[in-house]
């Protein structure tokens, strides 16, 4: 079995935003998106009259914005990174 060729350091980072965008982008937003219209179908469809289970809907909706919010800042970080870097 041939051992593949060590990577430099260029590679190494490309290996490693190509694996973001590809892998764990996708599976955070749609955990988000997912937490979010829970959060919605929760607040509108389900306890309509409860306000306390309205308050708990509400926090869905809540973290499902602040999860792709962020997911959204760091992959913006990350790639004017690479672009800074010239990677």
């Amino acid at each position: 079995m041939k051992t593949p060729a060590p990577m430099d350091f260029k590679q190494y980072v490309d290996f490693i935003i190509s694996l973001m965008n590809h892998e764990v982008v996708p599976v955070i937003l749609g955990l988000s998106l997912v937490a979010f219209l829970w959060g919605v179908f929760r607040y509108y469809i389900l306890h309509g009259a409860d306000t306390n289970e309205r308050e708990h809907a509400r926090t869905f909706m809540l973290w499902g914005l602040i999860g792709m919010v962020l997911l959204f800042t760091v992959w913006g970080l990350v790639n004017i990174a690479g672009v800074a870097l010239m990677l």
